[in-house]
């Protein structure tokens, strides 16, 4: 059985799943010994801890200058010594151009098979994956394992799915025949799918597997070569997964550097050298709108980015206050609020919230949410392992320094103790109050645990500003609370607009933050927090070229 027919039944449940939006996963979200091993989690913290302090040496690519690497664990603050292949900018796009010739040739079931194939790899490597995320982004274990690495896995396989879903579309072959009266004139017609060339795909610190491998399988099932070019701070994760990678191939004969690992240090990356030479024709990128934004203006580049956004919660009426709060403390605190879904900017009118008990003051929710928020943080089962680490030292500063932003100060950030990681870098959210007028606060990602709670006039103003912030500066996501059914249908309009999705009167167990593959599209692609989305037809169509040939039926 070759790999196109042993993974055939996913890949198809997964193009069916596309189609419906509803709820599937290819790969088990819990961490469970029933599913994934008795000795897995014990096997996957040993590997990682074995692979501290030496060579990663798992790579089939060679060619290599140098060997380096910098990734610091925010849980220990002390650096992981793990040392990558390090390669010239030039010497990867040599290789991905050598390999693209080969790659381009193999049918699309083929590359399918191979892919998907992988991905049933780097599951015996999920908990491996797992502890590389923890100590490299600073997740909790559980979002860690989750987002890393079966979360990570559905969003490749949707990236398969949709590509073999649309080089399928139309029929490579066809006869053409137009009659003409007396006689027909009739053609043999070929149409091919041309991928574009060598693909670069930039990776972020704070996900470093779950926002780069939408775009690095959504370029090799169609045809291209990959560079991954990751985080200096977060190499590990999407190194295992590439090294899995390329062990399939070699299997099946094909030339290795179809998907490289191009590794850099702080010291000398090579991410614009990639980014800017002639024969990169896909660009990938996750991080800060300045880059993201000079990146989309290259020219002769298809480039798909993920950026920076001000992320909104509209609060006009609930019924459960205290759910709400819960709710949204909880998102807040969420990985440190170091996910580019995150909250930040919640929109109280100044006559208050309506509540089955009456209004609900914006002071009031104010303590709600804080009350939350502590509870949340103090709860030693619950609060080290939510909030985890913070990844990059200057979103901690930036905590720190919140309360210069001005407002009031509704409660301040601090640090907890992590009862497993004593030296582990940690800040729960601060929480600040400002008025309607003060934009110049709030019209900024504030990256981190930062909320601002905004006291508007009405909810029409609530309404327009997040509207407005989602328009000038982008937004990835929206809460949204109301019990009116026409208050509902004016928040979805407007933020639709703003190509902004709306999660409405959230409680319990769900999250604005969370993203699911196969339903969810992350990121729109239609206001300035990025110009692509996982995965919608064209994060799969850009990326390749309908060529046609005809020739008369002889």
């Amino acid at each position: 059985m070759n790999l196109y027919e042993k993974h055939k039944p996913s890949i198809s449940k997964a193009i069916d799943a596309l189609h419906a939006r509803t709820f599937y996963a290819a790969f088990p979200e819990h961490p469970a010994p029933a599913i994934y091993g008795e000795t897995a989690d014990a096997d996957g913290q040993a590997a990682f801890k074995n692979q501290v302090g030496k060579k990663f040496d798992q790579l089939l690519q060679t060619g290599e200058q140098s060997w380096g690497g910098q990734e610091e664990s925010p849980y220990m603050q002390t650096l992981l010594n793990i040392q990558y292949p390090l390669f010239k900018a030039e010497t990867l796009v040599a290789n991905a151009n050598k390999a693209f010739h080969t790659w381009r040739k193999v049918d699309v079931e083929t590359r399918a098979g191979i892919l998907a194939e992988s991905l049933e790899r780097m599951k015996k490597r999920f908990f491996e994956i797992a502890y590389a995320t923890m100590h490299t982004t600073g997740q909790g274990y559980m979002m860690a394992f989750q987002a890393s690495s079966p979360h990570a896995a559905d969003r490749a396989l949707e990236a398969i799915a949709a590509g073999v879903e649309e080089l399928n579309r139309f029929p490579k072959k066809a006869l053409w025949d137009k009659p003409m009266g007396k006689f027909n004139i009739q053609l043999n017609k070929e149409w091919r799918a041309v991928p574009k060339g060598v693909a670069v795909v930039i990776g972020c610190s704070t996900f470093p597997t779950w926002n780069t491998v939408p775009g690095m399988y959504a370029s090799l099932i169609t045809g291209n070569p990959v560079i991954v070019k990751p985080h200096p701070g977060a190499i590990l994760p999407i190194a295992i997964v590439v090294a899995e990678l390329q062990k399939v191939l070699q299997e099946n004969g094909l030339d290795v550097n179809i998907c490289q690992l191009g590794a850099d240090t702080f010291d000398y990356m090579i991410t614009k050298e990639l980014a800017e030479h002639k024969d990169v024709k896909i660009i990938d990128f996750t991080g800060n709108s300045v880059f993201g934004s000079y990146l989309e203006n290259l020219k002769g580049k298809e480039v798909f980015t993920e950026k920076t956004g001000v992320n909104s919660v509209i609060l006009d009426s609930v019924a459960d206050a205290d759910k709400v709060a819960a709710n949204l403390a909880f998102a807040l605190s969420l990985y440190s609020g170091q996910m580019c879904t995150a909250p930040q900017n919640f929109y109280i009118p100044e006559g208050g919230i309506d509540t089955p008990n009456g209004k609900l003051s914006v002071e009031e929710f104010g303590q709600k949410l804080a009350d939350n928020i502590n509870g949340l943080a103090d709860n030693p089962k619950a609060g080290p392992f939510v909030l985890g680490a913070v990844q990059n030292k200057k979103t901690s500063e930036r905590v720190s320094k919140a309360d210069a932003l001005g407002g009031k100060v509704i409660l301040a950030s601090r640090s907890i103790e992590n009862p497993m990681f004593k030296n582990a870098r940690t800040a729960t959210p601060v929480v600040l109050q400002v008025e309607a007028d003060k934009k110049e606060v709030y019209s900024q990602e504030l990256f981190g645990p930062i909320a601002l709670l905004i006291k508007t006039k009405n909810t029409e103003q609530s309404v327009a500003l997040a509207k407005e912030m989602a328009i000038n500066y982008g937004a990835i996501s929206c809460g949204a609370y109301t019990t009116n059914v026409n208050t509902k249908e004016l928040i979805a309009d407007e933020m639709a607009l703003a190509a902004t999705p709306v999660s409405f009167n959230l409680t319990g167990g769900i999250y604005m933050n969370q993203n699911a593959a196969f339903s969810d599209y992350h990121v729109t692609g239609g206001n300035p927090a990025g110009n692509a989305s996982f995965t919608n037809p064209e994060f799969i169509n850009r990326r390749f070229t309908w060529v046609g040939h005809r020739e008369p039926v002889a």
